[in-house]
Order: C-alpha cells, then sequence, then structure tokens
C-alpha cells in the first residue's frame, strides 16, 4: 500500500475493466482501507466521497464486481481491477459501463442501451451503488 501515490484527501482513482472483454466500465475512488479490503475480498470495495463511506460495489443492486487482478500504474496513482461484472450491469443507469456517451459533433450522445431501468434495480427513491 505504501506504493500507492494518494491524493491529498487519501484516496486513489481505481478503474474497473471487464476481465474478459477489456470494456472500461467506470471509475470510482478508493481509501487505503477500501483498497485493502478489496484485496481481502476478492469483490470491489471503494470510498463514496458523497456518503463518506466505504462502498461494496453491488451492496444494493446485486450488481457485484468480483476482482480477478489488481494493478497499479507506473505513476503509482491509479489502480486497475480486472472485474467479473455480476448481472452485466457497472452503472446506475443500468447500462453495462458508465461511458455510454459519445461525443458526437458538440454533443454527448448515449449509445449503449439501458440493461434495465434504474427503478428496477433500486427501487423508486432507492440510491445506486
Amino acid at each position: 500500500m505504501d506504493q500507492v501515490r494518494w491524493s491529498a484527501d487519501g484516496l486513489v482513482p481505481a478503474i474497473a475493466q471487464d476481465a474478459e472483454s477489456g470494456r472500461v466500465l467506470m471509475m470510482a475512488w478508493m481509501s487505503r482501507e477500501s483498497l485493502a479490503l478489496t484485496a481481502r475480498e476478492g469483490r470491489a470495495v471503494y470510498w463514496s466521497r458523497s456518503r463518506r463511506a466505504l462502498w461494496r460495489k453491488g451492496e444494493e443492486s446485486g450488481h457485484v464486481q468480483r476482482v480477478r487482478d489488481i494493478r497499479l500504474d507506473c505513476d503509482g496513482d491509479t489502480v486497475l481491477l480486472a472485474v467479473e461484472q455480476v448481472g452485466g450491469i457497472a452503472c446506475h443507469t443500468g447500462r453495462e459501463s458508465c461511458f455510454y456517451r459519445q461525443l458526437q459533433g458538440d454533443a454527448w450522445v448515449a449509445v449503449d442501451p439501458v440493461r434495465k431501468a434504474p427503478d428496477a434495480i433500486y427501487g423508486k427513491g432507492q440510491g445506486p451503488s
């Protein structure tokens, strides 16, 4: 853990990538504790900046990320998780990836389909995980 270059607020960006396809699924933040828990539990645990708390991916949605590999980039300031995305949905919008918008001209256009409506995942008024 000492080789990780933590930000001033004690966090490091973490990219989750599908272990089979290589597609980037999402980016989140990790604290020292969440990275240690991820390594120990074999499932992605992030730090929610908005809730200021640990966030086990899928704790509400069921869309758990089973971690197959953890890597650190050459500068030590970004973590890469190769994951098996349970249910095939990583995004709280119900899509496979959080990177579903493509720049077309001067507009961002949603190009990936919703696999499951957020209300069906979280229930009305429920928050994502």
